[in-house]
C-alpha cells in the first residue's frame, strides 16, 4: 500500500474504512503476479515430458477464450471484483435462489453521500444511489405516464380537454359584448328580447 492510499486512508471517517476493509477497490487490488516461464522450444517440452502435449493444447484454449465481459453488460457492473458487489443482488446458480444486496439503498445512499463529500465516490462499487445514475435510467427508460412518449399526448380529464374550446368562446362572447349591450338597449332593456345569451357565453 502506497504513502498516498495510506494517507487516503487515514483521512476517511470509520464508516467508510470499514466498508473499504470489507470491500476493497479494484484500483487498489493487485493482480496476481504469473510464475515465470522458462523460453525452451515446443520440441523440447515434448520430448521432456509425456503431459506436456496436453499442457500446451490447454494453455492455447485458454489463451483463445475472451476474456472482456460481453457488450450487452453495463460497464459499470462489469467491473471486475474479486467478490460480489455489496450494492446489487446475486443469484447462487447452484440452487437458483436470489440473495439480496448487503446493503439495503438507505444504506447505499448514506455510504454514497458519504463518499462524495470526501472525494472518493469513484472508489465505491457500482450502485443506482451514485450521482447520475438516476438521470441515466430516466433517459434511458422514459418517464413510466402513459402519454409522455414521442408523438403520444395524456388523455386528461373531461374539463382539461374541453378547456381550450370553452376558452375560444368565452373570448368571443366578451369580443361581442359591446354589440351585445348596445341591442339590449336598444330593445328596450329586455322588452321584445328574442335571443337570451347562452351560459357559456357569460
Amino acid at each position: 500500500m502506497s504513502s498516498k492510499q495510506i494517507a487516503l486512508a487515514n483521512s476517511l471517517p470509520p464508516r467508510l474504512i470499514r466498508f473499504f476493509e470489507k470491500f476493497p477497490p479494484a484500483a487498489f487490488l493487485q493482480p496476481p503476479s504469473l510464475p515465470a516461464i522458462p523460453a525452451t522450444s515446443p520440441e523440447s517440452i515434448v520430448a521432456s515430458s509425456p503431459t506436456a502435449t496436453s499442457t500446451i493444447a490447454n494453455a492455447t484454449i485458454a489463451s483463445t477464450v475472451p476474456t472482456d465481459p460481453p457488450s450487452s453488460t453495463p460497464p459499470a457492473i462489469a467491473d471486475a471484483l474479486p467478490y460480489p458487489n455489496p450494492f446489487l443482488p446475486r443469484k447462487n446458480f447452484v440452487t437458483g435462489r436470489w440473495y439480496g444486496p448487503v446493503y439495503g439503498l438507505r444504506k447505499q445512499a448514506d455510504l454514497v453521500k458519504l463518499a462524495q463529500k470526501h472525494d472518493v465516490v469513484d472508489l465505491l462499487p457500482y450502485t443506482i444511489k451514485k450521482p447520475g445514475e438516476k438521470e441515466k435510467r430516466r433517459v434511458e427508460r422514459g418517464l413510466a405516464v402513459k402519454g409522455t412518449g414521442v408523438g403520444q399526448k395524456v388523455k386528461g380529464k373531461k374539463w382539461e380537454r374541453t378547456l381550450k374550446g370553452r376558452l375560444e368562446e368565452r373570448r368571443k362572447a366578451m369580443l361581442n359584448m359591446p354589440a351585445l349591450i348596445q341591442e339590449w338597449k336598444q330593445k328596450g332593456h329586455g322588452r321584445g328580447w328574442k335571443k337570451w345569451p347562452s351560459g357559456k357565453a357569460r
